[in-house]
């Protein structure tokens, strides 16, 4: 018989650099260790485990009100760093965090991380409680020796209570600007339409009950269904990380997030190659206090894990296992097809190859990692040649390389936390191809696309010293100050721009001669636009015969230039598109 029950919900926290984020995991930790119940803290492969009674002991003056409502039996911490838990795939399009803690330094106020964190948050449909951490940064805040909020800030000077408003609706302000309703965890009127923003300090304390209630209480009233675990129930996780470990071999970190894995159950993953099933040999964990590991190991072997929970997988055959890959236990030997056809088809949804598109070359950590930078690029309509999770090697630098020789600004590397190896960066100095690599996600995006904006435009620099502009003037009556060797008269740009050196047709495209200045009230100019008049000297034409005053003048651009000016993205504007046409018609009736 299959029985469910309420599982504790995964929990992951996301912030921009130093806003906090270890600081947080390592406050919750210290203060179920100080609080002395018994299993407070587990210590888990990936994750730290709070148990129930280890909230209400850190909730310290809110004990007796949060006993009343807590009904989880603990919070699972994901240790590792935030997005590994939106990378490691519960589903394909999904991640292993239930709820979220995103931390923002209510001194510094939404940074670019942030923001990319809330991208992922909203991107996934993971709730999320905002910590407001460092309020003892705040001028004149004295720390009190509570872990509740509320009872510190009734503590505080009118003027830091003021500060404290002014800090924290900057906060709210920026978030309605990304189309969010925020306000602070005491005043929320609709849990279901504003995000809850607890002020905390990870450096005292103070605020960690609340914030602790918050994640509780929410998972509780929006997560109930996805919470319900079948106990006895097939195992089912995500893979955090693959590692050696000595005398082991290769084993799998993993979260367990629903049912039971059991040593020797036969289990499926994901491959490059696609599905693999295997036996698991040996279920381990970190040793609790007073725990002593068989002689040789750091872990205790166990013969069974339950959701949630982080466990360490040791099993013959697990060479090439994709990190970020779902594993679930076969239930019944009829249903391996089934398992390994559905893992098989989300790895070649995620894992593409090309050798003749014109695309970026991805490499990622995770499966999960790359289906998300695949929906950065798709965001930035970015098109792709490949995706391949693990380092950078010769082979993705040569694909590159082969990329370039359709679309130069495609032929690239973008590398999110992994290594590059020495024969890729090798392969990569020979055949100049960029690789950008960051072990954040969204950076590695904004360095290409800073690089792509300046070579494009350093291409378009190079294009317009080469090439004539189009451009329409006409001679302005009254405006002929020498008729001849040189021809010095007025003239107004109709539309385009005008640079000297450009030769100049009429409207029949019969050519009057080429411009060898540009100057106005003795200055000379490099460039008149539309609607600009300035005096031009020519040495060819005769002022008067050659044209009349009043008549339109166009540059002339040969159809090779024209099609180098219409081969360049955005060198030109509309209306000089529409020019540019219009000169080559009147060649077309020419014999030029």
């Amino acid at each position: 018989m299959v029985f469910s029950m309420l599982r504790s919900p995964i929990v992951c926290i996301l912030a921009h650099v130093d806003h906090g984020k270890t600081s947080i995991l390592d406050r919750i930790r210290g203060t179920a260790i100080a609080a002395r119940e018994a299993g407070g803290i587990t210590q888990m492969i990936g994750a730290s485990y709070l148990s129930r009674d280890s909230i209400l002991a850190s909730c310290g003056p809110l004990r007796a009100s949060a006993d009343k409502m807590l009904k989880v039996p603990g919070l699972l911490f994901i240790d590792t760093p935030g997005h590994e838990a939106f990378t490691s795939m519960r589903e394909r399009g999904g991640s292993i965090a239930d709820i979220a803690i995103l931390v923002i330094d209510i001194m510094q106020g939404i940074q670019p991380q942030t923001i990319e964190s809330i991208k992922i948050l909203r991107s996934q449909k993971t709730p999320f409680v905002i910590a407001l951490n460092k309020v003892d940064l705040i001028q004149g805040w004295k720390a009190q020796p509570t872990a509740s909020f509320a009872q510190s800030v009734d503590t505080q000077s009118p003027q830091v209570q003021q500060l404290l408003e002014e800090k924290l609706y900057a906060v709210v302000g920026r978030l309605s600007e990304l189309g969010m309703e925020s306000e602070r965890f005491d005043r929320v009127s609709d849990f279901t339409k504003q995000l809850v923003m607890v002020p905390t300090s990870a450096k005292t304390g103070e605020g960690m009950a609340e914030l602790l209630l918050s994640l509780a209480g929410l998972s509780q009233k929006y997560l109930a269904g996805a919470l319900e675990s079948e106990v006895s129930g097939p195992g089912r996780g995500s893979i955090l990380e693959v590692k050696e470990e000595k005398g082991l071999g290769v084993t799998i970190d993993v979260i367990v997030y629903d049912g039971t894995l059991h040593r020797n159950d036969l289990v499926v993953f994901g491959t490059p190659q696609g599905a693999r099933v295997v036996k698991i040999r040996g279920l381990l964990r970190p040793p609790m206090p007073g725990e002593v590991p068989p002689a040789g190991s750091r872990y205790m072997y166990i013969d069974e894990v339950h959701a949630a929970a982080g466990v360490k997988i040791y099993a013959p055959g697990l060479e090439g296992v994709l990190a970020g890959s779902p594993i679930e236990v076969v239930g019944a030997p009829e249903l391996t097809p089934g398992l390994e056809e559905s893992i098989t088809s989300q790895i070649k949804q995620i894992l593409v190859s090309s050798e003749t598109l014109a695309g970026v070359v991805v490499k990622a950590d995770t499966l999960g990692s790359a289906e998300a930078f695949m929906r950065l690029l798709a965001g930035a309509q970015i098109p792709v040649r490949s995706v391949d999770v693990g380092p950078v090697g010769k082979k993705d630098v040569i694909s590159a390389r082969a990329a370039a020789m359709q679309n130069k600004y495609l032929g690239v590397v973008l590398a999110f936390n992994v290594p590059l190896m020495p024969e890729a960066l090798e392969e990569a100095q020979r055949g100049s191809v960029k690789i950008f690599q960051s072990e954040i996600i969204y950076r590695v995006l904004e360095d290409y696309l800073a690089w792509l904006k300046e070579e494009k435009e350093r291409d378009q620099r190079a294009v317009l010293s080469e090439l004539a502009l189009p451009a329409k003037i006409v001679a302005l009556p009254n405006c002929f100050f020498r008729l001849c060797k040189p021809a010095i008269f007025g003239v107004e740009v109709v539309a385009g721009r005008l640079r000297p050196g450009a030769r100049l047709m009429n409207a029949r495209g019969e050519m009057i001669g080429e411009v060898k200045a540009i100057q106005d009230k003795k200055e000379s100019l490099d460039l008149l636009t539309e609607k600009q008049q300035a005096a031009i000297s020519m040495d060819e034409p005769y002022c008067g015969k050659t044209f009349k005053a009043g008549e339109q003048l166009y540059v002339y651009i040969s159809k090779q230039q024209a099609e180098r000016l219409r081969g360049s993205p955005g060198l030109l504007t509309p209306k000089e598109l529409e020019l540019l046409e219009e000169i080559q018609r009147a060649l077309g009736a020419s014999v030029i």
